[in-house]
C-alpha cells in the first residue's frame, strides 16, 4: 500500500512540475521579446537628421525631409503606446543651412512645443541665424520665423540645445557675433550664449556664458536642482579643446570650468559635442576625444549638479568615431550610446555604466554609411524602453529608421 502511495505522490509531483513548466514557457517568450525590435518609422524617402526628445510621459521624433535639392520641411510624430503617429509638418522652407551636424530640434513643456530651424541670413556659406518656431497649448497652428538671437550679425548661429524650464525653454547655442572681421582685418572668437524663451517664443533672458568656445561641437544642457547647466567643447588660446562646464546657482553663472583635463590640443574643430543627462543634482555626461592620438569615448559622473566630478570611466577606445548620446537609467545607472568606425561603415552602438564603472556588454543597434551623412544617432528613455533613431544612407536616398528595446535586455547578454 505505502508503494502505490508512494508512486501516485510521484506521478502527482511529475504532473505538477509539468505543469509549472508549461507556464513558464510563456514567460521564456517574454524575455526574448525584451531585445530589438524595428519600428515603423514615421518618416518618408529623403528623410535624414532625426532628434529624439522625452519630457516626463510624452515622447516625440522630429526630422528633417528633403522635397528638392533646395527645399525641405521640418516634421514631427508623437509616441503613443509604443509606436510612432502620424506624421505632422512644423515648418517647410527653401533659404536653409540644412547640416548633417547641426540640426533641427523640438522640444516640450506641459503640452508647449518648440523647435527651430537654421536659415541662411547673406550669401555666406555659414552665414545663418537661428530661427525658433512655437505652438502653444491648444494653438491650432505653429507660429514659425521668430529670432532667437539679437544681434544681426551675418554670422553662424547654431549648434542649439534646449530643453523645458519652469514654465518656459531654457535655450543655448554657439554665436558667432564677434567673429566679423573687423576694420584691420583680426576676427573675435565663437562664443557661447543661451537665455530663457517663453511660450509664446519671446527672449526673456540672455547672457554670454563663454567668450570662447570650439567653432562648431554641439552643446548640450540640463536642468539640476540647481538651475541649468551646460556643457560644450571649450577653446583657449594653446588650442586645447576639452569639455567644460558652465553652471546658474542661485541665478548667477559660474566661470567655465573643464570637466575633466585630456589636453585635446587640435588646431580645428572636431565636430564632436558631449551629451549631459541629469537627475536632481545627478549629472552624467558622456563625450569623445582624441587626446595623445587616443580616439575614445567617456563618461563622467556628477552627484552635486556639476560642481565636482569623478573620474571618468572608459566605454571604448580606438575605432570610435564618438557622436555620443547618454541618459539616466535610476541614479546608479546610465545608458550611454557611441559610433564606432568598422570597414568603411559605421556601428550604433550602447551600453549601460553604472557610477563605479561596471559596464554591461555593448549592444549594435544598427550598421550605418560611415560617412558624415549618417549624421548623429539619437536615444530617449520612457517607462523603462529605449527608443532610438538614425539616418540610413544608402545609394544616394536616406531614411530616419527607428527601433525600441526594453532598457533591461542590455544586462541580460
Amino acid at each position: 500500500m505505502q508503494k502505490v502511495v508512494y508512486r501516485l505522490s510521484l506521478v502527482f509531483f511529475l504532473l505538477c512540475v509539468g505543469c509549472k513548466q508549461q507556464q513558464e514557457r510563456p514567460q521564456k517568450k517574454e524575455v526574448a521579446q525584451l531585445d530589438l525590435q524595428e519600428m515603423k518609422s514615421p518618416a518618408k524617402a529623403m528623410s535624414s537628421l532625426p532628434h529624439i526628445v522625452s519630457n516626463k510621459d510624452l515622447t516625440l521624433l522630429s526630422w528633417v525631409e528633403a522635397v528638392n535639392d533646395s527645399v525641405f520641411t521640418v516634421k514631427y510624430a508623437q509616441l503613443q503606446d509604443g509606436e510612432w503617429q502620424e506624421a505632422q509638418t512644423i515648418i517647410t522652407g527653401s533659404d536653409w543651412f540644412v547640416n548633417w551636424a547641426d540640426y533641427p530640434m523640438i522640444a516640450e513643456n506641459n503640452g508647449h512645443l518648440w523647435s527651430h530651424v537654421l536659415r541662411k541670413s547673406s550669401k555666406g556659406t555659414y552665414s545663418y541665424d537661428i530661427q525658433m518656431n512655437v505652438k502653444p497649448r491648444n494653438a491650432q497652428e505653429w507660429t514659425t520665423g521668430l529670432a532667437l538671437h539679437t544681434d544681426a550679425t551675418p554670422t553662424e548661429h547654431g549648434f542649439v540645445s534646449v530643453t523645458p524650464y519652469k514654465d518656459a525653454f531654457f535655450v543655448n547655442w554657439l554665436d558667432g557675433r564677434n567673429t566679423m572681421e573687423n576694420e584691420v582685418g583680426e576676427r573675435g572668437a565663437m562664443t557661447l550664449r543661451a537665455g530663457v524663451v517663453s511660450v509664446a517664443g519671446k527672449l526673456v533672458q540672455e547672457e554670454e556664458l563663454d567668450a570662447s568656445t570650439c567653432d562648431c561641437c554641439q552643446t548640450t544642457s540640463a536642468i539640476t536642482d540647481n538651475g541649468p547647466v551646460v556643457l560644450y567643447r571649450d577653446r583657449t588660446e594653446d588650442e586645447v579643446r576639452d569639455i567644460s562646464i558652465v553652471r546658474q546657482v542661485q541665478g548667477q553663472w559660474t566661470a567655465p570650468k573643464t570637466i575633466h583635463a585630456d589636453n585635446w590640443v587640435i588646431k580645428g574643430c572636431p565636430v564632436n559635442g558631449p551629451k549631459v543627462s541629469a537627475m536632481g543634482n545627478n549629472l552624467v555626461t558622456a563625450w569623445f576625444t582624441a587626446a595623445q592620438e587616443t580616439p575614445r569615448v567617456q563618461v563622467i559622473f556628477s552627484d552635486d549638479g556639476g560642481e565636482h566630478f569623478s573620474n571618468p570611466v572608459l566605454i571604448a577606445d580606438e575605432h570610435v568615431m564618438g557622436r555620443v548620446d547618454v541618459l539616466w537609467e535610476d541614479e546608479e545607472t546610465a545608458v550611454v550610446s557611441w559610433m564606432e568606425s568598422e570597414a568603411g561603415k559605421a556601428s550604433f552602438k550602447v551600453m549601460q555604466v553604472n557610477r563605479n564603472g561596471t559596464l554591461s556588454t555593448p549592444r549594435t543597434i544598427a550598421v550605418m554609411d560611415g560617412s558624415r551623412k549618417s549624421g548623429f544617432p539619437q536615444m530617449e528613455i520612457e517607462e523603462g524602453t529605449l527608443y532610438f533613431a538614425w539616418t540610413d544612407y544608402t545609394d544616394d536616398t536616406s531614411k530616419v529608421r527607428t527601433a525600441k528595446m526594453l532598457v533591461t535586455a542590455l544586462a541580460t547578454e
